[in-house]
């Protein structure tokens, strides 16, 4: 079943995945953002179906914006690529984006959540993530990409 959530203006959230613009998706992540440069159409496509994705439409149906969750859907989930678009910037849409995404139906239980950000600390500390508090408890594995 599809859900969506109606905002002012006539915009829209959906995790409808039929309605996703993958083309736009992987154009904006690897050409502005500064996560995911060099990834390829094909890990797009891959990542979205195997996470819970949300699309941010603009009032006529144009994709503007997008959040994915990395989750089993009961113990953890990993918020990841959360855009708006440039040109919506500004009007609380991304707030949008990530309390939909917090507050969806298959993850509203789901107790542990992490994300990674270089810059966006202030957007995500109004939703209650704070740094870790004990950094040494956390690894990251990296694969070699050069072989």
């Amino acid at each position: 079943m599809v859900w969506h959530v109606d905002l002012p203006g006539g915009f829209g959230i959906s995790d409808d995945a039929g309605r996703l613009d993958l083309d736009m998706v992987h154009r904006y992540l690897t050409e502005q953002s500064y996560w995911a440069h060099g990834r390829t159409r094909a890990t797009v496509e891959r990542s979205v179906a195997n996470s819970l994705c949300l699309g941010l439409y603009a009032p006529d149906g144009t994709q503007i914006g997008f959040a994915r969750a990395i989750t089993d859907r009961a113990v953890h989930a990993h918020l990841a690529d959360v855009f708006v678009t440039a040109a919506y910037r500004g009007r609380g849409l991304g707030q949008a984006l990530v309390a939909a995404l917090l507050d969806h139906p298959e993850l509203r239980t789901v107790p542990s959540w992490t994300l990674s950000t270089r810059d966006a600390q202030g957007l995500y500390a109004r939703f209650g993530f704070v740094a870790h508090p004990d950094p040494q408890t956390q690894m990251v594995w990296r694969r070699n990409r050069s072989g």
